[in-house]
């Protein structure tokens, strides 16, 4: 019999842990591409091992113990694909939109950096996927407190639009300040400096006596234009010259795709639009994920392959040659594919405990890609006070969203399959 979570504590421990794993896996993918990886190549081994850990999950989860009738194994629930396909292909489609989703992400990091992406997108997602799944779920989860969680997500989209527009602001004033910008002609800035913006002061930068000790061999320091530059240089994706409302465009996008997956996995367990004939089992937790995933999988990985001949967003062409030698940073985007699986894993088996409505809590994920995104990727550092402010309100939104969110958890109702079926006939009777 596959292993179920039952308890509330699991729930939240699995809730938590998925928090963790789907907070880290995006900073991995990120580096590699500000380490001039190409992200098609970043992705299509992202997308190997995200496959293989759902399989293990699958396998491992889904074969234990002995099957008893209602609540078949995964390799018999394989086996009767011709009887449970309706529910097969709503997985299938929750993946191919999640498969969507993170492809666009990619470029969403680079364009309007990892923090604001991963906030406006989980936020969309909660908004979105979250009311659906309260009504999916039967109402299981408290209304009155589960719903201001969701308030709280919808106005961090907002003020998560508001940071990364004046976090652009800061950037653009700090470019248009330094001589390296105004040297190089390459380097093309908005329009829409903001001469008035007032930028922190850098507590670490030479004064004008120890300019003459600064050397151009020292690594330029986190938040400074020199440190902008030269991250422009290395990365795979070139974003100097691009309007900001791009970033916000490619976030939005992927918030879209995003939205729906979790719905999607509760409409192929639960069945609650009742596609399957009666007596057909649903489909348990680890078969519907075995299948979400392989359409994550077929979907990102033909589209990859399209891109490495057609790329967008200015990054290089390449080849499955090219690819297949490719072993730079390999080890990284293979290790952030299994962190995303087993994190979407934990998720789902969070939410048939918790509900899907409260387990969508794992959305505060960014509270943990921004705390990556300070530390290894520099971001908001030596930032104007507002752009600050901004941050606080944004990330004081997260916690007391997932907080709201994870209290209004309720309890889902076991229902014996053998005894559903005496029900039905009496009332029938």
């Amino acid at each position: 019999m596959p292993i179920a979570v039952k308890d509330r504590g699991g729930a939240v421990a699995l809730i938590l842990a998925s928090l963790s794993l789907l907070g880290t896996w995006p900073a991995l993918l990120t580096l590699l591409e500000r380490r001039d990886r190409l992200p098609q190549h970043t992705y299509l081994d992202y997308s190997i091992t995200n496959l293989l850990a759902a399989v293990v999950i699958a396998v491992k989860f889904g074969q234990a113990g002995a099957t008893r009738p209602g609540v078949p194994d995964f390799f018999t629930q394989l086996r009767q694909i011709q009887n449970n396909w309706p529910s097969v292909l709503v997985a299938m489609a929750g993946g191919s939109v999640l498969g969507l989703g993170i492809l666009f992400s990619q470029y969403a990091w680079a364009f309007a950096g990892l923090s604001v992406t991963n906030i406006i997108c989980s936020s969309m997602t909660v908004v979105v996927g979250t009311t659906i799944n309260y009504f999916l779920d039967g109402r299981i989860n408290r209304a009155d407190v589960l719903f201001p969680g969701v308030a709280c997500f919808l106005i961090a989209v907002f003020v998560g639009a508001a940071v990364h527009s004046s976090n652009a602001r800061d950037d653009e004033q700090k470019l248009s300040m330094s001589d390296i910008c105004r040297k190089n002609a390459d380097i093309e800035l908005s329009s829409d400096v903001s001469d008035e913006a007032k930028l922190l002061p850098d507590p670490e930068e030479p004064k004008d006596s120890e300019e003459d000790g600064y050397s151009a061999s020292n690594k330029p320091k986190p938040g400074t234009a020199e440190y902008i530059i030269h991250v422009e240089g290395r990365r795979s994706i070139k974003v100097f010259g691009s309007h900001r409302l791009l970033g916000l465009s490619l976030v939005f996008l992927t918030g879209a795709c995003s939205s729906l997956f979790s719905s999607a996995i509760n409409l192929a367990i639960n069945d609650q639009w009742h596609a399957l004939r009666k007596g057909v089992p649903h489909l348990v937790l680890y078969t519907a994920f075995f299948y979400f995933s392989v359409s994550c999988f077929v979907l990102g990985f033909c589209v990859n392959v399209w891109f490495l001949y057609h790329p967008m967003a200015g990054v290089p062409a390449s080849t499955i040659g090219a690819y297949a030698r490719d072993w730079n940073g390999r080890h990284w985007a293979l290790l952030a594919g299994l962190l995303c699986g087993f994190g979407n894993s934990f998720q789902f088996m969070g939410e048939q405990a918790a509900g899907y409505a409260a387990a969508d809590a794992v959305q505060a994920l960014p509270l943990v890609s921004t705390f990556w995104g300070v530390i290894l990727f520099g971001e908001y550092r030596r930032s104007s006070r507002k752009t600050y402010l901004l941050l606080s309100a944004m990330l004081l939104k997260f916690v007391i969203a997932v907080a709201v969110l994870m209290a209004s958890a309720g309890h889902r109702k076991a229902i014996d399959a053998n005894a559903k079926f005496i029900v039905t006939r009496l009332n029938n009777t």
